[in-house]
């Protein structure tokens, strides 16, 4: 009970009576996700359309290594995943899987049987418990693809996950990276809610929250280059292997299509900040470091009210000046307020300067 008023205090807080009533009879309602299941229905794929997937021949044919750690994974999503892979429109994949369960596993028998019913699933086994990104570099030892695409042991991909990737391969000239827009499916798997569609490439974002966060798909050569997923950073390991690909390639593409499926609780989506407390903490320093790699050691970053979302502060080094430009304010009382306002802030070193327009001629004023 604590935990739910502290969440309703923490909403009426960030949002006012207002607005927090109106999202409160969303949730009730489940308008929002009656809205998307509409228009899943709208976007979905023909069968026309897959059989169009299914035969396509492309001139680059790259092969995909879907990565996937495990631990003690229910079997009722373990086997959901793979379908969901198997069901893939663009065939030339790979599936790597790493068991990280320890000795006496429980998923032993399940990965021979699904080795045994596709010659593209492989795994590997530790006889140790593997925390996350140890777990993701053995699965990434075994992978032989041209790119790897990291996937959770209990989502689901998309069928035409591949052949978009496939797709846009074929139509630029280098692609190091990829990420796509995705939502969340239920325990169950009945329904879709709460879709990401997310914005192209964009450093500042990404330096204030993870938003690639699924389908990732990055090329061989960068993961050469930047090494696997980083033990220290456990809880944002993913944050931290995104920066450093990043800081290695510029060749980086947005597929704006859901193409990837988080499972979560539909009513509980909103989880306990504190019990991930460690990863928020993660995710800070990784993106702190990303600032130290390339030498902006001068950027503090801190984190913010709202969990997993940071703020990078640019200590200002030189004292620069600073030109402020104010283009055809006509009206006096207007220019003034803007004028008001400008001397309020807190940087001195800047000169701002009035540009009044007529028909004939162009005033500037210091």
């Amino acid at each position: 009970m604590n935990s739910k008023i502290k969440k309703m205090h923490t909403l009426f807080e960030d949002y006012g009576i207002k607005r927090s009533c109106v999202k409160i009879y969303k949730k009730i309602t489940h308008k929002e996700e009656r809205k998307y299941e509409k228009w899943i229905r709208e976007n979905e794929l023909s069968k026309e359309e897959i059989e169009m997937q299914k035969n396509r021949k492309f001139i680059k044919e790259p092969k995909f290594s879907i990565v996937i750690p495990l631990y003690k994974t229910p079997e009722k999503y373990l086997r959901e995943i793979v379908e969901s892979i198997l069901k893939q429109t663009y065939s030339n994949w790979e599936l790597c899987l790493s068991d990280g369960s320890g000795n006496n596993s429980p998923l032993t028998d399940i990965l021979e049987e699904l080795k045994e019913k596709d010659t593209r699933i492989k795994y590997i086994s530790s006889s140790e418990q593997l925390k996350i990104s140890d777990n993701t570099n053995l699965a990434l030892s075994i992978a032989t693809g041209d790119y790897i695409a990291f996937a959770d042991h209990d989502d689901l991909l998309e069928i035409n996950a591949l052949y978009e990737c496939a797709t846009l391969i074929n139509e630029k000239n280098t692609v190091d990276m990829i990420y796509s827009d995705e939502d969340k499916v239920s325990m169950n798997s009945g329904r879709y809610f709460e879709p990401h569609f997310k914005p192209d490439f964009n450093i500042d974002l990404l330096r204030s929250v993870n938003y690639f966060c699924h389908l990732v798909v990055v090329g061989r050569k960068v993961i050469e280059k930047v090494g696997g997923l980083n033990g220290d950073f456990d809880g944002a390991q993913d944050y931290d292997f995104v920066l450093r690909c990043i800081e290695n390639t510029k060749n980086i593409y947005h597929i704006p299509k859901v193409l990837y499926h988080w499972r979560a609780h539909i009513d509980s989506t909103a989880e306990n900040p504190e019990s991930k407390k460690y990863a928020f903490e993660a995710g800070k320093r990784a993106v702190q470091e990303h600032y130290k790699r390339i030498g902006m050691e001068h950027v503090e970053v801190s984190e913010t009210k709202y969990p997993g979302i940071y703020r990078s502060r640019y200590k200002i080094e030189n004292n620069p000046k600073v030109t402020i430009i104010l283009y055809n304010i006509r009206k006096d009382d207007r220019l003034k307020k803007c004028l008001e306002s400008l001397k309020k802030q807190s940087y001195k070193n800047c000169e701002i300067i009035t540009v009044k327009t007529n028909r004939n001629s162009i005033n500037l004023q210091k």
